[in-house]
């Protein structure tokens, strides 16, 4: 249990630390346990002993529970792993930070697969679909998040009719934390960004301007469409959390739109994404910068004429527990150009 307090300690999720020491606070699972998960039934005999997080967020909350000794290894990192994690993540093998090969998740023999998005499980997923994965005797688990209706949008990650909130992802901590029978954990770290979240929004002033942004995730090139973030997605809530709105009204969970697009919802802060993946130019935020500032035509939004752009982590733009970080960094950011009080 040392380890487990030390890398809480690390985390500053104080509230973990106590109930580390005392598992039987929230109870044991008891087995066989049965959930509803994104339209399937998943039943759990025990607790998973080789898991796999595909994906950063399932990854990371799996850590974060405190169950490195229990992964067999992780895939699908847009951004690199929190740094307070970076002890527990270096004992799991990396599969790659890009999509895995089905083929080489089962040569990992595991008996859990934890994803953080429907490209990676889902009916239309390039990599297994849920199926593929039942039909080896392997349990999977979809974030709860991101179990969305592609039947508006005809893309791989859908629509979302209402403002995501931090609920989905509570609901998804407690699961994951029941399934691997460590439900004190799970209901400590929930605590924690609770407190989190309420401190965050209780740090608006109410008369604070409504602002309203634009979140820039990346863009393959500076003549391409930006994705950006959509209406109803984290990006709509972090802008809710700090008072304002989403200035992309689109249901899209990951819309696509051309600058002329961007520059017609006249934003009063720009967010750009930063993320290590390296796949284009423009996941560097610095490259997102220079074009803003040097394109005839998009130097002259608002947001950008009044310097009024902020850097966050590209992984906050999902619905995940990187997104009160985020929210965190573009408050500070925002405070310190006195757009916030």
């Amino acid at each position: 249990m040392t380890n487990l307090k030390s890398l809480l300690a690390a985390c500053g999720l104080s509230a973990l630390i106590g109930l580390a020491a005392t598992p039987s606070l929230a109870g044991s699972t008891t087995y066989p346990l049965t959930l509803e998960n994104c339209g399937a039934e998943v039943t759990f005999k025990k607790a998973p002993e080789r898991a796999i997080g595909l994906g950063q967020n399932s990854a990371e909350i799996l850590l974060l529970l405190g169950l490195q000794d229990k992964m067999v290894g992780t895939a699908f990192w847009p951004s690199k792993v929190l740094p307070q994690l970076a002890e527990a993540n270096a004992k799991v093998k990396l599969l790659t930070v890009e999509m895995p090969t089905f083929e080489s998740m089962l040569a990992e023999n595991p008996d859990f697969v934890a994803a953080a998005l429907p490209s990676l499980v889902g009916p239309n997923s390039k990599v297994a679909k849920r199926e593929d994965f039942d039909k080896v005797g392997v349990t999977t688990y979809l974030s709860p998040s991101t179990c969305l209706s592609t039947k508006d949008v005809k893309d791989q990650y859908g629509s979302r009719a209402e403002l995501w909130n931090m609920d989905l992802l509570y609901r998804e901590i407690d699961e994951l934390s029941q399934i691997f029978d460590v439900a004190d954990r799970g209901q400590a770290l929930i605590a924690d960004f609770k407190a989190r979240e309420a401190k965050l929004r209780g740090s608006v002033a109410k008369d604070s301007q409504k602002l309203s942004y634009v979140f820039w995730f990346s863009s393959p090139s500076p003549s391409a469409d930006a994705y950006v973030g959509g209406k109803n997605g984290a990006s709509g809530f972090i802008a809710d959390l700090l008072g304002g709105r989403n200035a992309i009204t689109a249901d899209a969970e990951w819309p696509t739109i051309g600058w002329e697009g961007i520059i017609a919802s006249n934003p009063d802060v720009i967010v750009v994404a930063s993320l290590d993946r390296n796949r284009w130019e423009l996941d560097k935020p610095e490259a997102k910068i220079k074009f803003l500032n040097t394109d005839p035509a998009v130097s002259q939004i608002p947001a950008v004429k009044n310097k009024a752009l902020v850097v966050m982590d590209g992984q906050a733009m999902n619905p995940t527990i990187r997104t009160i970080y985020g929210a965190e960094q573009v408050a500070e950011q925002m405070k310190a150009l006195g757009l916030l009080k």
